[in-house]
């Protein structure tokens, strides 16, 4: 049996070819950096002054990395990051499910008000100073963990993604439900929840993505240099490289160029988010795609 082939007009072609274009070009935008990071962490010193930035390494030396690992803040702030995403993650989860299941109730008492209410966060915030009186002075959780994590616990954006998500589930399923008994928690344990792993698994890694990635609530909240956070301590290796490479090189003979130093840092501060991305992925373009839409 011929297969059918389908003609493309000259159109179509130059869309395609136009699209693939694009496409290629941001890979490689996104692929070179990348490239360039990876391998001056690995260059000795010798290498990146004569050949400044490329993007393979003629030679591969661990010394930035050993630097990095040595460096006593670096497990701390390691340490505090994990706790702060996994704690952080998980409340933020419990929340928003909650949140998300009562707001896409078409039963729920003034529904579309607490709907313009939530939608008025995403656009308009208090400022900064009322919000650190707010956590440091009246709730009285200025260096500690909560304030990294409270003030940030129910993103509006991702509250109305979950629930526009949990409205495409039909009500059938509810109704039959509650005549077997069950009651709300009942359903959203053995209905609702099986059925949004892809739309979890999403504002999961969201969720997760922006507290290890975030530093600046840690400059405001937290002054024990034992409580910081990861990517504030890189910061402060990017940004006082110097004083902060002669600290690391104390009681050391080996001098490691301060670019190597700074982006073996940060190739140990993505690892956790590249290892845990591949597992997510397949649930991330589903549950982006249902989450958005509204019937």
């Amino acid at each position: 049996m011929d297969k059918m082939r389908i003609k493309k007009s000259r159109e179509n072609i130059i869309f395609d070819i136009i699209v693939y274009g694009i496409l290629l070009g941001m890979g490689i935008m996104t692929i070179v950096p990348f490239l360039q990071v990876i391998t001056i962490s690995l260059s000795p010193q010798e290498e990146l002054a004569k050949y400044g930035m490329h993007i393979l390494p003629q030679k591969i030396t661990w010394a930035g990395y050993e630097r990095v690992l040595s460096y006593g803040p670096i497990w701390r702030a390691y340490l505090n990051t994990i706790i702060r995403t996994v704690s952080g993650t998980a409340l933020s989860i419990m929340v928003l499910i909650l949140g998300a299941y009562a707001l896409s109730k078409p039963y729920f008492p003034h529904r579309k008000f607490w709907t313009l209410i939530i939608v008025f966060t995403m656009y308009f915030s208090g400022g900064l100073i009322p919000r650190y009186i707010l956590v440091n002075n009246v709730l009285k959780m200025g260096n500690t963990l909560f304030a990294l994590i409270i003030p940030g616990l129910a993103s509006g954006f991702n509250l109305i993604i979950m629930r526009n998500f949990f409205s495409n589930i039909s009500l059938s399923y509810e109704e039959a439900a509650k005549i077997d008994g069950a009651n709300h928690f009942q359903i959203l344990r053995h209905v609702y929840l099986p059925l949004s792993k892809p739309i979890i698994a999403t504002v999961s890694l969201w969720v997760g993505v922006g507290h290890w990635n975030e530093w600046f609530d840690s400059m405001l909240y937290i002054r024990d240099e034992n409580k910081q956070v990861l990517q504030f301590v890189l910061r402060k290796l990017i940004l006082e490289g110097t004083s902060v490479e002669e600290e690391m090189a104390a009681g050391t003979q080996i001098f490691v160029n301060s670019d190597t130093m700074k982006m073996a840092a940060l190739i140990l501060s993505m690892i956790p988010v590249l290892m845990i991305y591949p597992f997510l992925q397949k649930h991330f373009v589903q549950g982006l795609k249902l989450g958005g839409v509204k019937e």
